[in-house]
């Protein structure tokens, strides 16, 4: 079955990771602060935290930003369930807004609809590798002193009006899962604008736990001496994945311009095809495609995909609309409150997409997929 997503494993990739099996160091090393560094410079160079994945991220994100019981959040639906329910741990009420009709992207218009005095986040997902519409999202955030979360699990290395990702919003979650365009296997990172945002995610994901010595509540100077000044989680990334991340960082324009290829390779042979509606881009924005995410007209999308899978074409649906899972219908949240975004999860087609899909193996896709449309 060729997968929809695929990690891109290199020969320096394995030695990056086996040099530092063989060093002193599995965790908590040097390899963890020049990984965290590399994220930075690849984000804006704002600070970076690494944790152990995409999940933890936003976890430590939303304490980052001080979310708490009672604040709400307005979050698209469009999205892996994670991105919500990271808020819902805190106590946080979800306000889904809906999203654009082409892009799959959170509406800005609607955010600002939705906006009350009791919004605290504003947490935009960069669908498929494309950035969320951050200026217009910023006027609202500013008018209702809120927050903007960027989960940019997708688009480590896009860019929005010639400004990184990871310089968009004021806190930045990426993940680094086997499929995302780089990969540590398991492993997430958070970039916030401000210092003090990024040491609150920090000392979340040590346990709340610090041995600097000018943040003691009293004086000590004990070698062994550690004070935990918060509730936090073992969110830590050890140095084996950072290697990995560090030898993939090296190699995230190469795999940019790949996707960018082959994204442009399937809009070629099938923006004229009738019954489908490629991925749309804006002109202000450079992608770094994770996702190829085709739309299947006219109610077909089901019988394409059982006709692709049958022939060995592994495509994905991405994705169900959060508050049609069962945790989130509890909490009384109804079908229908997001049309646009359920139209698009009815539609949507996730192709093949990665660095070491071929050109023949993309002819062949494209021939399965108008084979199944006839």
């Amino acid at each position: 079955m060729l997968p929809y997503g695929k990690q891109s494993v290199s020969d320096a990739d394995v030695a990056a990771v086996t040099h530092v099996m063989q060093s002193d160091w599995l965790t908590t090393g040097p390899t963890v602060a020049c990984f965290e560094a590399a994220v930075s410079a690849a984000a804006g160079g704002h600070p970076a935290v690494s944790c152990t994945s995409g999940t933890a991220a936003l976890h430590i994100a939303y304490n980052a930003l001080g979310l708490g019981r009672g604040d709400e959040v307005i979050v698209t639906p469009m999205t892996f369930v994670a991105t919500a329910s990271a808020a819902s741990l805190w106590g946080a009420k979800l306000v889904f807004a809906d999203t654009e009709d082409d892009t799959g992207l959170i509406d800005p218009a609607i955010v600002d609809a939705l906006a009350t005095s009791k919004t605290r986040v504003i947490a935009a997902v960069d669908y498929a590798g494309h950035p969320a519409d951050y200026d217009a999202l910023r006027q609202t955030a500013v008018r209702m002193d809120a927050r903007i979360l960027d989960d940019a699990a997708h688009s480590i290395g896009s860019v929005y009006r010639g400004r990184l990702v990871g310089e968009l919003a004021d806190i930045t979650t990426f993940s680094f899962f086997p499929t995302k365009t780089v990969t540590t296997a398991e492993g997430g990172a958070v970039v916030a604008l401000e210092q003090a945002v990024a040491e609150r995610a920090r000392m979340f994901h040590t346990i709340g736990m610090t041995r600097d010595s000018t943040q003691f509540r009293s004086p000590h100077d004990e070698g062994w001496y550690y004070e935990v000044r918060a509730l936090g989680l073992n969110y830590r990334l050890n140095d084996m994945a950072c290697a990995l991340g560090l030898s993939q960082l090296a190699r995230l324009r190469q795999f940019k311009a790949r996707r960018a290829e082959l994204t442009a390779r399937y809009n070629e042979a099938l923006s004229a095809v009738d019954g489908l509606r490629t991925p749309t881009q804006r002109p202000d924005v450079d992608p770094a495609w994770h996702l190829y995410p085709l739309r299947v007209l006219d109610g077909r999308r089901r019988e394409v995909y059982d006709k692709m899978r049958a022939a060995g074409i592994g495509v994905q649906v991405n994705y169900i609309p959060v508050y049609w899972h069962p945790v989130y219908e509890d909490m009384g949240y109804k079908r229908g409150m997001c049309p646009r975004a359920e139209d698009f999860y009815a539609e949507e087609l996730s192709l093949p997409l990665f660095p070491d899909l071929t050109g023949s193996q993309v002819d062949h896709v494209i021939d399965v997929l108008i084979g199944a449309l006839k």
